[in-house]
């Protein structure tokens, strides 16, 4: 294979685990764990690029076309703890080619990474259930707040530890 993928995420133990994983799939793998650390090194040519959606103080979202720009890989990928349909339409918006859930199985990942770029998401005819269209509205109401989880529990008229509680929970958008 021999695809080098440049990882781009803070958490040092996730860094770890996904670029061991990957290096086992067959792929080169080149971390940052910084933004200074992503801004002065240079890289070997990457053909995809996977990024934490908050990375340090530096939303990822914002890092999307500048990062395309200076590699043009075949596929940037948004890992997030914090999944949500607003962030996920915003990713796909400003460039990114797949948006996943952590933690993330191998797997998916490896098929996210091996995707066609072009190929349409299939999108599904369901309706929301409450508890998903809860946890967009929480979401969404945190992307207006960047991420202030106090600011948002008062905009949301709730108790901060009781959306604390409701954010440490699993996403429901991926049940």
């Amino acid at each position: 294979m021999n695809d080098t993928v440049l990882i781009i995420d803070d958490d040092i133990q996730l860094l770890q685990a996904l670029c061991s994983r990957l290096e086992r799939a067959g792929f080169n793998v080149v971390t940052a764990a910084t933004l200074n650390e992503l801004n002065s090194t240079e890289f070997p040519a990457i053909q995809h690029v996977l990024l934490d959606l908050k990375f340090g103080e530096t939303n990822g979202l914002e890092l999307i076309k500048p990062l395309k720009q200076r590699f043009k890989p075949e596929s940037l990928v948004i890992l997030t703890g914090y999944a949500s349909i607003a962030t996920s339409v915003a990713a796909i918006k400003a460039g990114a080619t797949d948006y996943l859930a952590k933690p993330i199985q191998t797997q998916v990942l490896l098929n996210s990474l091996a995707a066609d770029v072009h190929q349409e998401t299939e999108l599904s005819d369901q309706p929301l259930s409450p508890a998903q269209l809860e946890w967009e509205h929480i979401q969404r109401v945190m992307h207006e707040h960047q991420g202030n989880i106090s600011a948002t529990a008062r905009a949301l008229g709730m108790h901060r530890r009781t959306l604390q509680r409701k954010l440490s929970k699993h996403s429901p958008i991926k049940d």
